[in-house]
């Protein structure tokens, strides 16, 4: 479970060989003692929960990131280390 990024608190990471919401590119981002699992194309919480700034916070980053987060998950799927993405 690689760290592909960090910013204000926030740790993103993308699991490799993670299929736990069907398939669907997602990452995972931790904050304090909350932690979520947010899909890369909307943005919206598929599971956990995230106070409401910080998620604001990871929605935007992903907004900025999103064509990277995609050739991100498809390395990760792929069993391989993703890159390293700028933070917020």
């Amino acid at each position: 479970m690689p760290i592909i990024s960090m910013f204000y608190g926030i740790i993103i990471r993308l699991y490799l060989m993670d299929n736990k919401h069907h398939n669907l590119p997602h990452i995972h981002a931790k904050y304090a003692e909350f932690e979520a699992s947010i899909d890369i194309k909307d943005g919206e919480i598929l599971s956990g929960d995230l106070p409401r700034k910080q998620l604001r916070l990871v929605q935007a980053w992903i907004e900025l990131h999103r064509d990277e987060l995609m050739a991100d998950w498809e390395i990760a799927v792929s069993g391989e280390n993703p890159y390293k993405i700028a933070p917020l």
